[in-house]
Formats: C-alpha cells, structure tokens, sequence
C-alpha cells in the first residue's frame, strides 16, 4: 500500500521519531524529493540539486546516494559506500547499547564530621568509580542532632562535587531527602577524564 502523505499512520519503514529505519533508508532512485542537498564521499558540501543530478554524480564514484537527514529542508543526502555505511551504522549502535548497558551507580557516603584523611579516601574511591565509566550516587545521612546541621552538610556534599568535577558532573543539584543529601554525578566523555588523587 502506498504511503498517504495525509494519512495520520505512519508508514512501516517510520519509527515512532519520524527517521525511518536502518534497513529502510532511502537510497539512489527512492530519494524523491524535488531538491537535496548533497554532501560529497570526503564530507564536502556539493551544493543543492536534483536527486538525478546527485545520483549520476554518485554512479559516476560507484557509490550510493543516501539520505541522511529527512527532515532537513531540504533533506540532506550524502554519497557514501551504503554496505560501510550499515556496518559503521550498526556498530556504533552496537557499542552504544553496551556502553549504557555496562554503566553502573557506585555510591560513596559522607558524614558531616568526617575527617580530612577519611574524606580523600571517600574522593580517592569516588573518582576512581568515575574514571572507569560508572555513575556515582553520593549520600551525606545525617544522625540525630546532625540535623540541626543541615547547611554544613549540604556543603560537604557541594565540596566533594568540586572536588571531582575534574572527572564527573552533578545531573542535577544536591537536595535534602529525609535525613540524607543525595547527588548523582556522571563522568565526563572518556577522552576528557584525567584522575588527580592516587589510591593509598
């Protein structure tokens, strides 16, 4: 069945984002908008044109004319080797999934009156966690009159945020939930992590 442009159904080939699939990627002559914007094998822009002006260009490269951005105005095609494309396509998704799949939440806990040396052995501990990729939980419980010291250990947990930042950020602010401060840190890109302390 013909895909009804007016029709509120997706076609099978659509996800529910609007791209379409890796196997329904529109490719040489299924690329039928009017003008697109062609990107050459090298990641040089060739400029707007016809699908069949691209397409001779690509045949001429033995390569394959595929639409990379659909919703772009107008869609943005590039000239690439389509077989490498799927695998380098399907890898990186691959390696993706493991990545999110491997990642952890490692916790490390504080006290409002912990000493120097226990707190870098918590840090040491911490940016370790952070360093190979895990999450971080860190949680300041307070116990009994410690409450009365909610600021000192709001900032105990706001140091060690700092104290780390070299190697993870806060998703969001360090909050008060019950009778403990709680903050989640994710580490930054691979490539940017650089440890500071050494495990004694």
């Amino acid at each position: 069945m013909a895909y009804n442009p007016r029709s509120s159904n997706r076609p099978s080939s659509m996800n529910r984002r609007g791209s379409y699939n890796n196997n329904q990627v529109r490719k040489n002559e299924r690329i039928r908008a009017p003008e697109i914007r062609v990107i050459g094998p090298e990641g040089n822009q060739l400029g707007v044109m016809t699908p069949k002006d691209a397409l001779a260009i690509a045949k001429r490269l033995e390569l394959d004319l595929v639409e990379v951005s659909a919703s772009a105005r107008p869609p943005v095609c590039r000239i690439l080797d389509y077989g490498k494309y799927q695998y380098e396509l399907s890898k990186k998704q691959k390696e993706n999934k493991q990545g999110s799949s491997n990642q952890k939440i490692k916790e490390i806990k504080l006290r409002v009156g912990i000493d120097t040396h226990d707190y870098m052995t918590k840090i040491r501990h911490a940016e370790e966690f952070l360093d190979k990729g895990n999450k971080l939980k860190i949680t300041l419980q307070f116990r009994g009159r410690e409450m009365e010291h909610k600021d000192l250990g709001l900032e105990k947990v706001k140091q060690a945020i700092v104290d780390l930042n070299h190697i993870g950020t806060a998703d969001v602010d360090p909050k008060l939930v019950g009778r403990a401060v709680t903050v989640i840190m994710s580490p930054v890109p691979e490539a940017k992590r650089q440890k500071k302390y050494d495990i004694e």
